[in-house]
This record gives structure tokens, C-alpha cells and sequence, in this order.
């Protein structure tokens, strides 16, 4: 039975998205996704927060979420570009299919490359958007059982596992938090009305617009990061060797190489998604290891290809990358939970149209949501379809001089923060925020905490308050509710997770490889 509805309510999405008008978009929102995360740098994170105040003016937010999912398919498609045609990975997630991406080129199988990582990115993106439609709504309905106390419990350990992990030092990701969590505070009490850290400024009265921050850290202080390393990047990308269209790019031997990485590839990424602090970056490079080892104990014809152009090792981590977006949906849409950098944008994204992810969004914006999965599906096709018939494009794209190029994003970033509210105040306040995030990059202070503290900040606070307000102040209820104290006990073991290849030396008795577990954040 549930499935029967399930088949209803997605066949009544993709008659939403099918409407000419709707199919626009997602043909503009993959354009404008790959156009822009095909630069050197950019990973979609920083698309989206680039291209978020295009939506301001949308009416209507189906079309924005249907744009935002094109989007999002056309950023994370234009990172493996880069990753293969100039070796610059604009995301942590990137860098596995760099490795052997790139050497690919080299030798002169550029096509090759761009079409497993095309279409291993389809098939993973398929199968992981179907696993979604089934699982999502059922973990709604189980997480309206969800108290206050569950809440915040739930929240602290998003918010605690994303900063002990990304980032090299655990001090500066807490830092960063501190100062994430300061911003979602300043302007009025929501349950008292007092005014807090507005510094009698009466602008500050309804707090920093989360936008401004997600634009000016992100589009602006990320572009400044990306464009003061210009030097360090190539400025020409690898030929691209003249081949045929669609599946002339691959021959029978990479086709046979590539569907078995794909769906372990898939395999890996949504579960890893699906979990707080699992991103895109663990499922890419457990991908690249899982190939690189059968490669080796299966002892087949191309043993020693890994390191030099192995066509697994760019299929394998293209789907766990793409399979991981989709696991990254399941907490945002059910729990209201961004378990990543790039999910704390698309939260911002839900709240501009005061549209709240949750265990109620199935039930009260259910023709919203099952148009934004039926949307994954068509972007997730549409890709497929414009990706490499338009590959001479991107690789003019990338010939542009990128002094012109990021100088134009900048641009593009502050008139976006204008259409936002037509005021200098919010251009100013937005580049001031890119500065401190430029400094806190140089400095290798991670941006993601900073995010997610504004945005779950305040919805922390309010959890914690309406706990302590239903128990009369008795804060021994955190720890009374069996499922409250389950997840606050895994709050304090994410603090230990970076540590663990340290633990697991130890115990072996030998000297571990790496100092403590970390990844990028920019997934």
C-alpha cells in the first residue's frame, strides 16, 4: 500500500516537473550548474551559493527547487571535469577521480574518462534517487514521533559531528562554530522579544539574513581564496582527443570496467551520505581504495594502471560522489538536518521560501517535495543527455582567462545580494562577511560549522527551551528519554571518530599514517 501511494505521489511530482515551463528550468539550472562548477575551484557548494538569490524573485518555489536540483547535478558534474581536464578538483570529492581522471587525459583517453564519470553519475544518481523515494517519507512519519529533547539532541550531534571532522584541527572547527552560533543569535529573543547583540543598531534587529552569510562566506570569500592561488593552477586544460558521440567513448573493454565500480560506487555513497559528517568525501576515497585493491588481488590485465589512468578509479568514486547527494536529502528532508556544507545551503534555499524540511514536509508540502525527487530524476537524465555532446563548450569555458573569470563571479555575488533587498548595507555586510571568510580559509578555519551554526542555532535553542519549558525546568529530561540520551551519547563519541586510525594504530602496535581522521568541506 505504501508503495502504491508512493507511485502516486511521484508520478503527480514528475507531472509537475514535465510542465514546459518547469523543464525550463531544470534545463537552466543544469546549464548554469555546470557552467559554473566546471571553474577551477568551485565545487557546488559555492554554485549554489552563488547562484542562490536567482531564485529571490521565483513566485513560486517549486520552479527555484527544481532549478536547485539541476543545479546542484550541473556543479557536481563540472567538479569532475576539472578534476580530469586540469587536475584542479574544486571539491574534496573530487580529488579521487582527479588521481586517475587526469592521467587519463593525459594518455589521451580524456573522453573515456568524462564519459564513465557521465554516466556512472547517471546510473548512481538513478538508483540512490529510487532508494530515496522509498525511504524518505516512512523516516518522516517515523521521526514525527520526535520530542523537543529528541530534537536538540538530534541537532547537537549534526552540528558536533560536521566540526569534528572536517577541517585539520578540531579547535579551529569548534572556533568556527562559536562564531557560527554567534551570528544566529544577534537580533530579537524569539520568546522574550530583548534585543541581543544588535549593538543598538536597529538593521541588526532581525539578525543577519542566513543568505548574506552562506553568499559572502562561500561565493565571496571562496572565490577570493580560489582566485589568490590562481598561480598554483594550470591555465591550459588536457586535450581532449577527437572521438565520437555517446557511447563512442567508451569501447567494450571500459564498459566492462566501469558497471561493476558504478554500483559499488552507489553502494557506498547514499548510506555514507544519509549520516552526519559523511558527505561525499569518505564514500569517494573508500570507493577508490575498494577498486584499486580488487584491482590488485583479482590480478587482471591492468594491475598497474591505478596511479597511472584506471578507468575504475575514476567510475568508482564519480557514483559514490553522486549516490552520496541523494543520501545527503534523507536527513535534510525528514529531520531538517544538513548533514554537509552543500546541505546547509539547500536548507537556507527551503527557508527563503519559509518552507521548514522536517517530519511534516511530507504532509504539508507534499507536492513540493515529490516534485523536488521527480526533479532529481530529470536533472539527473538531463545531465547524462547535455554533458558530453556539450564538452567542446566547458573546455572553451576553461580557457577563459580566470583573473576575468572569478572577477565576474564577484560581481555576479554582490548583485545577487542586492536583488535580495535593494540596500548597500546587505552588499557591504555580505563582502565584510567574504573578507573574515577569506582569512578564515588562509588560516584553515573550516566555513561548513560556521553555516550550520547559524542555521541550527537558533532551531537548537528553541528545541532546548521548549524542553526545559514541558519538563518546568528540570534539565534531567536529556537524559531520562531513552532515545534523547542514545544520541547524545553518540554526540560525544563523533568527538573521538577523528582519532580513531590513531586508536586503531595503537592497538595493531604500529605507527598510524595520519594524525587524526579530517576531510574538505566543501561537498
Amino acid at each position: 500500500m505504501i508503495s502504491q501511494a508512493v507511485f502516486g505521489d511521484l508520478l503527480h511530482g514528475f507531472g509537475t516537473v514535465l510542465d514546459p515551463m518547469n523543464l525550463l528550468w531544470a534545463v537552466l539550472g543544469v546549464t548554469l550548474g555546470m557552467l559554473v562548477g566546471i571553474l577551477p575551484g568551485i565545487g557546488p557548494a559555492l554554485t549554489i551559493a552563488l547562484l542562490l538569490p536567482i531564485t529571490f524573485n521565483f513566485s513560486d518555489p517549486i520552479g527555484a527547487f527544481i532549478m536547485f536540483a539541476g543545479i546542484y547535478y550541473g556543479a557536481m558534474y563540472g567538479g569532475s571535469t576539472t578534476s580530469i581536464l586540469i587536475n584542479t578538483p574544486g571539491e574534496s570529492a573530487s580529488v579521487a577521480t582527479a588521481i586517475e581522471g587526469h592521467k587519463m587525459a593525459l594518455r589521451g583517453r580524456a573522453r573515456a574518462a568524462l564519459a564513465t564519470a557521465a554516466i556512472g553519475s547517471f546510473v548512481a544518481g538513478t538508483i540512490s534517487t529510487i532508494l530515496l523515494t522509498f525511504v524518505a517519507k516512512p523516516i518522516g512519519q517515523l521521526a514525527s514521533e520526535f520530542q523537543a529533547t529528541d530534537y536538540f539532541a538530534i541537532t547537537l550531534l549534526a552540528m558536533v559531528a560536521v566540526t569534528a571532522i572536517v577541517g585539520h584541527s578540531m579547535v579551529r572547527g569548534l572556533l568556527s562554530l562559536t562564531v557560527g552560533l554567534f551570528i544566529g543569535l544577534i537580533g530579537l529573543d524569539s520568546l522574550s522579544g530583548a534585543q541581543r547583540y544588535t549593538f543598538g543598531t536597529l538593521r541588526l534587529l532581525d539578525g543577519v539574513d542566513v543568505v548574506i552569510v552562506i553568499v559572502g562566506l562561500f561565493a565571496i570569500g571562496e572565490t577570493l581564496h580560489v582566485a589568490s592561488k590562481l598561480r598554483s593552477t594550470p591555465d591550459r586544460p588536457a586535450v581532449l582527443e577527437k572521438g565520437r558521440l555517446r557511447t563512442g567513448y567508451l569501447n567494450k573493454s571500459d564498459w566492462a570496467r566501469s558497471w561493476a565500480p558504478w554500483l559499488r560506487g552507489t553502494a557506498l555513497g547514499f548510506p555514507f551520505g544519509a549520516i552526519p559528517s559523511g558527505g561525499a568525501e569518505v564514500p569517494t576515497f573508500l570507493s577508490y581504495t575498494l577498486e584499486r585493491r580488487r584491482a590488485r588481488k583479482a590480478g587482471r590485465k591492468h594491475p598497474d594502471e591505478f596511479g597511472d589512468g584506471a578507468i575504475e578509479g575514476v567510475a568508482g568514486p564519480e557514483a559514490a560522489n553522486n549516490a552520496s547527494f541523494s543520501g545527503v536529502l534523507v536527513p535534510l528532508l525528514t529531520l531538517g538536518l544538513p548533514t554537509s556544507a552543500t546541505a546547509a545551503v539547500m536548507l537556507a534555499a527551503f527557508q527563503i521560501f519559509n518552507v521548514q524540511p522536517g517530519p511534516q514536509l511530507f504532509e504539508d508540502q507534499g507536492t513540493l517535495v515529490w516534485t523536488l525527487i521527480a526533479s532529481l530524476y530529470v536533472g539527473n537524465l538531463l545531465l547524462l543527455i547535455m554533458n558530453l555532446p556539450l564538452i567542446q563548450v566547458w573546455v572553451q569555458v576553461l580557457k577563459v582567462p580566470r583573473p576575468l573569470l572569478y572577477a565576474g563571479i564577484l560581481v555576479f555575488a554582490c548583485l545577487g545580494v542586492y536583488s535580495l533587498s535593494g540596500s548597500g548595507y546587505e552588499v557591504l555586510l555580505a563582502l565584510l562577511i567574504g573578507v573574515v571568510g577569506f582569512f578564515m580559509r588562509k588560516l584553515d578555519f573550516p566555513i561548513a560549522p560556521v553555516i550550520l551554526g547559524v542555521i541550527l542555532g537558533p532551531t537548537m535553542e528553541e528545541q532546548f527551551r521548549r524542553a526545559l519549558v514541558i519538563s518546568n525546568g528540570d534539565a534531567s529530561v536529556f537524559f531520562t528519554r531513552p532515545l534523547s540520551l542514545i544520541i547524545i551519547v553518540l554526540t560525544v563519541l563523533a568527538l573521538f571518530v577523528p582519532y580513531i586510525p590513531r586508536l586503531v594504530a595503537r592497538i595493531r602496535g604500529t605507527r598510524p599514517t595520519r594524525d587524526r581522521l579530517s576531510f574538505g568541506e566543501d561537498d
